[in-house]
């Protein structure tokens, strides 16, 4: 039976769903997490390799002979070395898609958490201050509407596609920002240049890759050009943005508010500059994790796997 390694299986499935068509695919050992020191031992007889950010580099692949699939449990692959698996003849796999409505869907609770103050509002409310209102009603602090503000996309593939729909459900005047504008335009969204997208949006979310061109690319000067009021959402990658000068820009005031549910390094030390910082919110990179979504990553996977072992060429990267 073809030997099948789960090296960092948690993430993925954390319990709640079932491995049991994986396991139907061959001799199956699933780790729910790998530490470095462990992953040749536990590698070194797998014909299929299960991926989600577990490093295979060139130092490693060229110790395991028998290796000749590796299945990544993600869209990114930066963590596997492509010309190294090109060179020992080793395919690979990734899986996308999966994920869009689950990040469209933490987009918009990342904004509304920022904009309608919810958990404020119910934090005031458990302490006692509407109970010793005057006034049947209150607000912390004015709450803006979204049908009135204009929302920019950084990113126009399949996941800006579907934030842009939400925001033109909401009502919202839709802006992007895309490397194809002509071949990816979508009626009622303008396709602007980058400088121009954040001159003229209220709040900006981040879907664009990283990239070596790209990366700190929303920084202090871009911010400063937004409208009040202003957000920046990013559930891309965290390496998109300055941190440093987000942080200052929410300090001064010059940013209203930033929902994060990425960071440039994952897990953030204990003292990362943004985790105290005013008005921002930071989520442990969940955007893509719904039951719905993992389940259907999982699926993705095994047809990968399915399709490698009959000999047929599926989301290959190499």
């Amino acid at each position: 039976m073809t030997k099948i390694i789960v090296l960092d299986g948690h993430t993925l499935n954390p319990g709640d769903l079932s491995w049991s068509a994986l396991q139907n695919q061959g001799e199956v050992q699933i780790y729910e997490r790998t530490p470095s020191s462990m992953l040749l031992e536990r590698a070194r007889e797998a014909e299929i390799l299960v991926v989600n950010k577990q490093v295979i580099d060139a130092k490693i692949m060229a110790q395991l002979s028998k290796l000749r699939f590796i299945a990544v449990s993600a869209t990114g692959y930066n963590n596997v070395d492509i010309a190294a698996a090109k060179q020992h003849g080793v395919q690979v796999a990734n899986v996308v898609g999966y994920s869009t409505p689950a990040v469209a869907q933490q987009v918009f609770a990342l904004l509304l958490a920022l904009i309608n103050k919810v958990d404020a509002h119910h934090q005031s409310v458990q302490v006692g201050v509407w109970s010793k209102c005057q006034d049947f009603s209150y607000t912390l602090s004015p709450i803006p509407e979204l049908a009135e503000l204009k929302f920019g996309i950084y990113g126009f593939g399949r996941i800006g596609q579907a934030v842009a729909k939400v925001a033109l459900a909401f009502g919202m005047t839709v802006l992007a920002h895309h490397k194809h504008p002509q071949r990816d335009a979508m009626p009622g969204v303008s396709l602007v240049g980058l400088v121009a997208l954040f001159e003229q949006s209220n709040i900006v979310s981040l879907h664009a890759p990283l990239t070596a061109s790209n990366k700190m690319i929303i920084n202090k000067d871009l911010l400063a050009r937004m409208p009040k009021p202003n957000f920046l959402i990013n559930t891309g990658r965290g390496g998109l943005i300055n941190e440093l000068e987000v942080l200052a820009c929410l300090q001064e005031g010059t940013l209203s508010g930033a929902g994060l549910d990425v960071l440039s390094q994952e897990p953030p030390p204990i003292d990362h500059p943004l985790l105290q910082a005013p008005n921002c919110i930071i989520t442990p990179h969940v955007a893509w994790a719904t039951q719905a979504a993992r389940q259907r990553l999982l699926e993705e996977v095994i047809r990968n796997i399915e399709a490698f072992l009959r000999g047929e060429k599926r989301n290959l990267i190499v």
